[in-house]
């Protein structure tokens, strides 16, 4: 029972209906559509109403609502349905198949999409990579099989125009580890025909739209859909206002599909240059010049040629001739006309088209397969099989394709009455319960009708087919008026001279289960020979092109070979279907019966009338009444007593018997509905719905009592345990914190009690966390040693080291960490270009200079000097000597004796920038905007120096002094006095104290 919804969206299992009738059952489908419950069950069959429009009922918090749950548990959905499937699978290690039906537009594909990504969704836990593939794989399909098998139809805009059948195969995890796929008669005759308002398939407009300028003129395409014969009818208009944007989008999603699939980047530009070629193909035209034929675009003869790896002398050939042997062997070219030019051209991008498909879908299948499967090591494979096949089609012109169609929607719709049939059989006999015989629509005699050996119809369709002469279609319906005039479910005008709807010699009628349907038969025989001239498969196996050539095998044969008759098109699909019919039949079944409410695709109309026919011929009173036949009810022992033990004395809180059985009996006698009920093996059977109501409505009056009494009872006792908690916590925090503070304090002693005689003064000790409580403490305590240390430092520092130390100091505090190395742990020299080790070619002349400036310009101090290599403004760069005094900053040539190339007061200098690198790119900015673009070169006392942190630092700290007017040099004592608003800062920085002194740390 779905018991989480209200009686406002109606009954959630039409089983649970108090009558079983058309008008009740309309009634609640309606209430439930209007509500937005689009699902409802059947038993176990969900039944749904396509919403035409997006439902936020799929996202992950509703994955994880319905996985593992069982199917009652949850209000109905498709989840509910893959989710038995696959718990069936699993715990039982049966093949199970989900079969989704519905006429055109009902919401098959979207169903079957939503259905593979909840069991993608609930496996592969452990996120296994090889599993991950394959799921990734199995949903990119459905993104490319919907563009190359999908179209826009006058009843719905995403229309599969073929049958698909996937089996997903699971290891014994449950994990899924490959797949296969089935397809089914592509409708391919709407490559080169659509009717009034509909498209060619999804994967053409994709292209044109979506496409690249440079893939287009690589397949010499133009953007417009209406250039091209082919989809001129679906290329705008109003028709199709916002497909353009949708269907770049989808060319996109498309591409990305098959990367991640698996398709290599020559087999995908292939695929487009064959719907490319088919594009030209529909474009070409034929004249009749004198007795020949030819064609009038040579130039699209040539791009063909291009597309398909061929020559335009053969394409054009294949157009306009048909090689045939003679009975001696001598082998001619016969000539087409005009008519014959046409059809092969259209029956060759028909072709084109259908290998097209069937090449991606073995595409796919040889990615997904399962490889290297060992029973033994791997244990059993089990398989889900996924149906989303074509609905009943009835159009204004039905021809071949609606016909086989609609004979598959007998086919399955028949094994859909069985399988339910045979399940409740099967059901009540294990149980051991009597079963009561439901009178249902047994289609097998519209079955027969089609498929019956030499009385069916694809029967006369294939004599007719094979027959000598030319048999035309009109023949072939006279042969099925004399053969099947007396069947109840065949009629035409021959037979039916007063039905007008009937047009003698071209309409026939069958009644099928969903309906009458009328079928013309004008081109019944030529679409099913399907022939093909084997010029063309010849032309394309000959195709330089491998993709090409892999799709035509048949193209080797030479023309003098005799091959047998190949089957007709009927018959082909016939034996698929049955074949899918026998592999569904050993599956156990779970069933998606998909509703169309209107034929407007509005979200708020329900049309009562179109309502009322799908579910008629979909069967689905038939299927309430077998579900009701019996028993409409049925649970096993423990869930029914787990659920109803309260409405008991004798069951209530846990039963005393000897079995679950028992107890139940117990409840049963209580409300006396013993007459209504079935015990079982394992199960118990209750025959009318009213029953179960009445044990609903007790517990539903029993609950409240009993959550009240239960809410009392734990509200209490979850009362006492948490004071007594908070009592406890509250006695432990207390002791907690005593204890911490004092544990604190004796680790603070221990680790630091001997830093006075330490070589560091305790540096290298790390301090203990504090406490919460104690944090602004330990912080004060912190500062008070920092200081100490400070001071235990800079006493012992040389005087003389003064100056480099306030420089290292600057260039620490300007730089703030952005340059990991700047020279800290080396001896400043400053003035390099006086140093002999430095600089011993040059020194001495230097020494010189520098004097000859002191004199002249009367400075004190030099700051730096080094050689550099100085960039201008046009990046051309020369070796320059930078000279930096407390007055003057000079750009020297090195090359001549160290002459002054330009000279700026140093108090014209307003900033120096540098970079986060290992470089040494150094700008010093000037008041005049005369920047000045050095890069310092490293001397030969140490290739390696880092000297941009030795400028930074020698300025700041000069231009920090003056600006505070210091006139004298501090000592150790002044430095910390100055410095103990940031002792922090003097804390980190024991590496760039001189390396030369030893008295420091």
């Amino acid at each position: 029972m779905a018991e989480l919804e209200g009686l406002e969206f109606g009954k959630s299992d039409f089983v649970l209906l108090d009558e079983v009738t058309m008008e009740q059952f309309m009634e609640n489908l309606k209430l439930r559509f209007e509500k937005g419950r689009i699902y409802t069950f059947i038993g176990e069959v969900v039944v749904s109403v396509n919403p035409y429009r997006e439902m936020d009922i799929y996202g992950k918090e509703v994955v994880e609502a319905y996985r593992g749950r069982e199917l009652y548990e949850n209000p109905p959905h498709l989840f509910s349905v893959a989710d038995a499937a696959y718990k069936t699978m699993k715990r039982r290690a049966k093949d199970t198949c989900i079969v989704i039906s519905g006429e055109s537009g009902a919401g098959k594909t979207e169903a079957s999409k939503y259905i593979m990504q909840y069991i993608a969704a609930i496996t592969n836990p452990s996120q296994r990579a090889e599993v991950e593939s394959v799921k990734n794989v199995l949903l990119k399909s459905n993104c490319v099989l919907e563009a190359f098998g999908n179209a826009k139809t006058n009843r719905n805009n995403n229309s599969s125009r073929f049958g698909k059948y996937m089996d997903i195969n699971f290891n014994f995890n449950g994990d899924p580890t490959g797949g296969h796929i089935n397809n089914y008669l592509l409708e391919k005759s709407r490559v080169v025909q659509q009717q009034g308002g509909e498209r060619n398939f999804h994967s053409f407009y994709q292209l044109l739209r979506g496409g690249s300028e440079e893939m287009l003129q690589s397949l010499f395409l133009q953007r417009d859909p209406s250039f091209y014969i082919y989809t001129r009818e679906g290329a705008g208009g109003f028709f199709f206002p916002q497909t353009s944007s949708e269907d770049r989008s989808a060319h996109k999603a498309v591409l990305t599909a098959l990367k991640v699939i698996g398709f290599r980047a020559q087999e995908i530009d292939s695929i487009y240059m064959i719907l490319g070629a088919i594009l030209h193909l529909g474009n070409l035209e034929f004249a009749t010049d004198g007795e020949s034929v030819r064609v009038t675009a040579p130039q699209a003869v040539e791009n063909i040629a291009i597309l398909t790896s061929t020559t335009a002398a053969d394409v054009s050939k294949a157009l306009l001739f048909r090689t045939v042997a003679t009975g001696g062997g001598e082998v001619i070219d016969k000539g087409h006309s005009e008519q014959e030019a046409n059809y092969g051209r259209d029956a060759f991008s028909k072709a084109l088209y259908e290998r097209l498909f069937s090449w991606i879908v073995s595409r796919i299948n040889a990615v997904i397969e399962v490889k290297d499967y060992n029973p033994v090591l791997h244990g059993k494979n089990t398989v889900i099989g996924v149906l989303d096949i074509y609905g009943f089609e009835i159009f204004d012109n039905n021809s071949f394709e609606q016909f086989c169609i609609n004979y598959c929607n007998e086919k399955l719709h028949q094994l859909f009455i069985e399988l339910i049939l045979r399940q409740e059989q099967e059901e009540y006999d294990r149980e051991g319960i009597p079963w009561q015989h439901i009178d249902y629509c047994n289609n097998q005699i519209i079955v027969d009708l089609v498929e019956q050996p030499h009385r069916g119809i694809i029967s006369i369709l294939d004599e007719a087919c094979l027959g000598v002469g030319k048999v035309t279609d009109v023949m072939c319906l006279e042969s099925m008026d004399s053969k099947l005039g007396q069947h109840p479910h065949y009629t035409s005008r021959k037979l039916s001279p007063t039905d007008k709807s009937l047009e003698f010699q071209r309409h026939f009628r069958i009644r099928h289960y969903a309906g009458d349907v009328t079928y013309s038969v004008e081109g019944f025989l030529e679409k099913n020979k399907d022939p093909l001239f084997q010029d063309f498969k010849r032309l394309m196996f000959n195709s330089t092109n491998p993709v090409l050539s892999e799709m035509w095998p048949e193209g080797r044969l030479d023309i003098t070979e005799v091959t047998k008759r190949p089957l007709t098109a009927a018959t082909l699909f016939k034996n698929s279907i049955v074949a899918l019919v026998d592999k569904l039949a050993c599956k156990d079944p779970y069933y998606v019966r998909c509703i169309k409410p209107n034929e407007v695709k509005s979200p708020m109309l329900f049309d009562d009338a179109r309502c009322r026919h799908q579910v008629a011929y979909l069967g689905l009173l038939e299927n309430v009444r077998v579900r009701r036949a019996g028993f409409a009810y049925r649970q096993p022992y423990n869930r029914f007593l787990q659920r109803y033990k309260m409405t008991c004395e004798y069951t209530w809180p846990n039963h005393l018997m000897e079995s679950d059985r028992e107890a139940v009996e117990a409840i049963v006698k209580q409300h006396d509905f013993h007459d209504d009920v079935e015990y079982g093996h394992t199960k118990l059977f209750v025959r009318t719905p009213r029953s179960l109501f009445t044990l609903e409505q007790e517990r539903a009056a029993l609950i409240p009592i009993l959550v009240l009494f239960l809410q009392k009872v734990w509200r209490g006792a979850l009362a006492r345990m948490r004071c007594r908690r908070i009592r406890a916590i509250y006695r432990i925090m207390s002791c907690f914190r005593r204890y911490k503070v004092k544990a604190h304090f004796w680790e603070v002693e221990r680790r630091l009690g001997g830093v006075r005689t330490m070589a560091d003064y305790g540096r290298s000790v790390q301090w203990p966390a504090a406490p919460a409580a104690l944090a602004h403490f330990h912080a004060i305590t912190q500062q008070l040693y920092h200081r100490w240390w400070a001071r235990q430092v800079v006493k012992n520092i040389p005087p003389s080291d003064m100056a480099e130390v306030r420089a290292k100091v600057a260039a620490l505090s300007a730089l703030q960490g952005e340059r990991p190395t700047w020279g800290c742990g080396r001896v400043w020299e400053r003035d390099y270009l006086s140093h002999v080790s430095d600089s011993p070619q040059t020194s001495a002349h230097f020494v010189q200079v520098s004097k000859e400036l002191k004199n002249k310009d009367q400075f004190s101090t030099i700051l730096f000097s080094g050689f550099v290599r100085k960039v201008n403004r046009f990046n051309k760069s020369t070796d320059r000597a930078l000279f930096i005094t407390d007055k003057h900053v000079y750009k020297l040539e090195p090359r001549k004796h160290f002459r002054v190339l330009k000279k700026i007061p140093l108090d014209n200098v307003t900033g120096l920038s540098v970079t986060s690198g290992a470089d040494q790119m150094l700008v010093l900015h000037t008041s005049s905007k005369d920047d000045i673009l050095v890069c310092l070169q490293r001397g030969e006392l140490c290739p390696n120096q880092d000297r941009v942190g030795e400028v930074l630092g020698t300025l700041s700290d000069h231009f920090t002094r003056s600006n505070t007017g210091a006139a004298v040099e501090p000592g150790p004592t002044q430095l910390l006095s100055t410095s103990c608003s940031v002792t922090p800062l003097w804390y980190q920085c024991a590496t760039i104290l001189p390396l030369r002194s030893n008295t420091c740390v």
